[in-house]
């Protein structure tokens, strides 16, 4: 496989949003001293490649026009996907089983929003908001969920303002980047200072909070300097604007962990 090829196929094939869901919830596992981080983080690692390749596979035809390189990988690599996503279900599947009841709740209601993404997902900058949403939810939501205590307690509150602020950053790039659901559809630029706005928006909480998910800036900062030399190739959005938050998340764990081994 050429060396192009490799990058193309983690992100195209959806391997990338699957390592990102792992990566942000290990990090908020590890800010919040959440047990069984490693359960969630495969958790949401599945649930983020079933129902990012099912949209990809169910939606080729409008995706074609805002997406045609991974539009085509998908059309090349449908069987072979299929199969991956049908074993992905299966791991997701005995992990919801051994979670606890509200976890379960919280991953349906994720669920839904990801299957009705396909009907929703071209309504305006409610794209980005809500899709921001589900994925705190999963990432901060689930950790937050599962260990003892009050799950809506101030670290688990500025986790999420940071995820968010850096999510919802990637999210409206991401549009401006396909012409999909901008917040100005006339003016992208102005849609790409409001994203740089919300990483800033996360750097700026990050050294406001609790000292323990303080390090969670990372992956606002990576998103930050990602959308500063903004390019609006199909490459750039999929490996560089998304990539950040896996680099962000890689920085995060980093000095989290040197924080606790100190």
């Amino acid at each position: 496989m050429p060396l192009r090829s490799i990058p193309d196929a983690l992100a195209f094939s959806s391997l990338l949003a699957a390592a990102i869901g792992f990566a942000l919830s290990t990090v908020a596992s590890l800010a919040l001293n959440a047990t069984n981080g490693l359960h969630w983080a495969l958790l949401t690692s599945a649930g983020a490649f079933v129902i990012y390749n099912l949209d990809r596979l169910r939606d080729t035809s409008r995706d074609l026009s805002t997406s045609p390189n991974r539009t085509a990988f998908i059309e090349r690599h449908r069987s072979p996907l299929t199969l991956a996503v049908a074993a992905a279900s299966i791991l997701f599947g005995g992990l919801l089983f051994a979670a606890p009841r509200d976890v379960v709740l919280l991953c349906v209601a994720v669920g839904v929003i990801g299957l009705f993404h396909r009907r929703i997902k071209h309504a305006s900058a409610f794209k980005a908001v809500y899709v921001s949403l589900a994925w705190v939810a999963a990432c901060v939501g689930i950790p937050a969920l599962a260990r003892p205590g009050d799950p809506l307690a101030a670290d688990s509150l500025w986790a999420a303002g940071i995820l968010a602020a850096a999510l919802l950053a990637n999210l409206v790039a991401s549009n401006v980047r396909d012409g999909e659901a901008q917040f100005e559809p006339t003016r992208p630029d102005r849609a790409l200072d409001f994203a740089r706005v919300c990483a800033l928006v996360g750097i700026g909480l990050a050294f406001g909070a609790p000292r323990a998910v303080a390090p969670l800036g990372w992956i606002a900062l990576a998103e930050l300097l990602a959308l500063l030399p903004f390019q609006k190739g199909e490459r750039y959005g999929l490996l560089v604007i998304d990539g950040a938050l896996l680099v962000g998340s890689l920085a995060a764990a980093a000095h989290l962990l040197a924080t606790t081994s100190a």
